[in-house]
């Protein structure tokens, strides 16, 4: 069934399933190894991935993070493509050309693997919106992949940083050194700060694949501690559900 959408500070946010299913054999792990210390049991993890498009009361639209993309895109190796993010946006009533601001959380392949079609944006009339040290620290393929073909579509901030109707960008470095994630209201969309619920059960749990662990859980703790203080939602890019209120 559909995710059902929810509106936070006068920004309707409409969860989008771009694919279910677990990771490829290429880089899949027990779970005891991925996450050390948060998962004792091993088993299948599924995972959902994620995005979530924005609309404000004047109707323009932010789109956070772009999916696995096609059959070719660099997701392919590992990811259950292709990735059914436009059709999503049909089902909500949007279509690429509506899209004002692409904000790509970082440059891993199933938040990234849909920003660009057949060598050009896949969201032609958009700002793609990434941190200044993610492209910095980008491998070539990635660079070749999804930088270049975006061009001067790229709006490269450094920081946090306001977009508008009250949407916020934080740099949460860890994850990747320009790993973002997004504030409406009371709603901070994680991105890959959060990959598995054992994580917020104990946000010092690391994850395999983080570019600095030791970094991406005080980043965990320091955005977790601020959401709970103020009876916060999250909204998680790979968890079964999207959003999680926080007690």
């Amino acid at each position: 069934m559909p995710y059902q959408p929810m509106t936070v500070a006068g920004v309707e946010v409409f969860p989008l399933r771009d694919a279910v299913g677990p990771m490829g054999e290429s880089i899949r792990r027990p779970l005891p190894e991925m996450f050390p210390g948060g998962c004792h049991h091993d088993g299948d993890w599924v995972l959902h991935f994620r995005c979530y498009l924005l609309r404000d009361a004047a109707g323009r639209t932010v789109l956070v993070d772009t999916g696995i993309g096609a059959d070719d895109s660099p997701a392919a190796s590992w990811a259950p493509v292709p990735g059914e993010l436009m059709a999503e946006l049909a089902r909500v009533g949007a279509a690429p050309g509506d899209v004002e601001a692409v904000i790509i959380t970082h440059l891993h392949s199933d938040h990234a693997g849909g920003a660009v079609a057949d060598g050009a944006p896949a969201f032609p009339n958009a700002e793609y919106v990434l941190q200044r040290a993610e492209i910095d620290t980008a491998s070539e393929a990635v660079l070749g992949h999804i930088v270049r073909p975006l061009g001067e579509r790229i709006r490269v901030v450094d920081g946090d940083v306001g977009l508008f109707s009250g949407i916020r960008v934080l740099h949460t470095p860890g994850h990747t050194p320009g790993h973002q994630i997004v504030r409406v209201g009371e709603l901070t969309l994680t991105g890959d700060l959060l990959l598995h619920p054992s994580q917020l059960a104990d946000p010092k749990v690391p994850y395999l694949y983080d570019d600095d662990p030791e970094l991406a859980a005080r980043t965990r703790i320091e955005v977790l501690d601020r959401v709970r203080a103020e009876g916060g939602l999250i909204g998680t890019a790979h968890f079964p559900e999207p959003f999680t209120r926080l007690p």
